[in-house]
């Protein structure tokens, strides 16, 4: 139950890529296998800070596939709803420079996740879904974002929709292509979070505080530009604009950061009862100290990843610890 008194329910699907980093390891010079993909880390981040969550995936029976299985299940991630592939599965070579940010090149030509048929995703959402994340690579891949854009359209009536553009400027086009798919999303959006680095990509030159403005007069009801180690520029259809710091911490890497604050923002929202279609008018409503309190749990969950080796989102308990001076 929240702060506020509403019994929080529902389950968040998350349709999008899972696929294996391959990411430095800690003795000099090696690398080593990790679990990644931007949707797939949102998933394990809102299962671990207690939100039942749904994987709309494409999972390869491959070696990577079932290692990446056997992580989703392990952090208990519904994959009732996951389709096996044929193909195999997606890699991304991950470097890290000297102040932990990372760079990814990929291994994705005909690979599992960008697959999708309009078959594999008829039954991928029920009642029991109050909202839906997607973003990145998946939707915006052919033959497969199609695909996805079209469930996106199709749930919008009835689940919150979140979105996170996650640019991949070596797969994804031109800025123009894929600010195209952006504002498409974005007619259907409610919860959008975009980093600083995304919006210098697609639209240079253009304040943060004038993409908050123009993608809610586009629909969505919140948009959170997130700043890395300076925090947080957030924004709602009911007209509270907002910027809180980041949290101080030892950065070992930014593996999943983003994909974490997103985790965070919507385990807060659920939390307080404002995903689903009938709490939508209340999300735009959202008030300025709720607003705040909830972007603050999302910095706070990204920074505890940030301090950790690879994509690594907190437990609800470790969020909690993170309240406490000092911690």
């Amino acid at each position: 139950m929240s702060a506020s008194g509403v019994v929080a329910s529902g389950v968040v699907a998350v349709a999008g890529e899972a696929l294996v980093d391959i990411v430095p390891a800690p003795v000099a010079g090696y690398h080593e296998l990790a679990p990644g993909g931007s949707p797939a880390n949102t998933a394990v981040g809102l299962a671990r800070l207690g939100v039942p969550v749904r994987m709309l995936a494409r999972l390869a029976d491959d070696l990577l596939g079932r290692r990446l299985r056997a992580h989703l299940e392990r952090n208990e991630v519904d994959l009732g709803h996951v389709v096996a592939a044929a193909e195999p599965s997606s890699m991304a070579v991950v470097e890290v420079d000297g102040r932990g940010v990372a760079s990814y090149d990929f291994r994705v030509d005909g690979t599992a996740d960008w697959q999708w048929t309009p078959a594999e995703l008829a039954d991928a959402l029920d009642g029991s879904v109050v909202a839906l994340h997607t973003g990145s690579l998946a939707l915006t891949t052919a033959p497969g974002g199609a695909v996805l854009r079209d469930l996106v359209r199709r749930a919008a009536p009835t689940t919150t929709i979140s979105y996170d553009p996650n640019c991949r400027p070596l797969l994804m086009g031109t800025p123009a292509d894929v600010l195209a798919v952006v504002h498409e999303v974005l007619e259907v959006a409610d919860v959008v979070k975009v980093s600083s680095e995304d919006a210098d990509w697609l639209l240079p030159g253009t304040p943060y505080e004038a993409v908050v403005d123009d993608w809610i007069a586009r629909g969505a009801a919140v948009v959170a530009v997130t700043l890395g180690a300076d925090g947080v520029l957030a924004g709602t259809a009911g007209g509270v604009r907002t910027r809180l710091p980041g949290r101080p911490v030892d950065v070992v890497d930014t593996v999943g950061a983003g994909d974490t604050f997103s985790a965070g923002l919507l385990a807060g929202l659920h939390g307080r009862g404002l995903l689903g279609a009938s709490a939508r008018e209340a999300l735009r409503a959202i008030g300025s100290a709720d607003f705040d309190a909830v972007l603050d749990g999302a910095v706070r969950a990204a920074a505890i990843t940030c301090s950790r080796r690879g994509a690594d989102p907190p437990t609800a308990a470790e969020l909690a610890a993170s309240l406490v001076p000092g911690s």
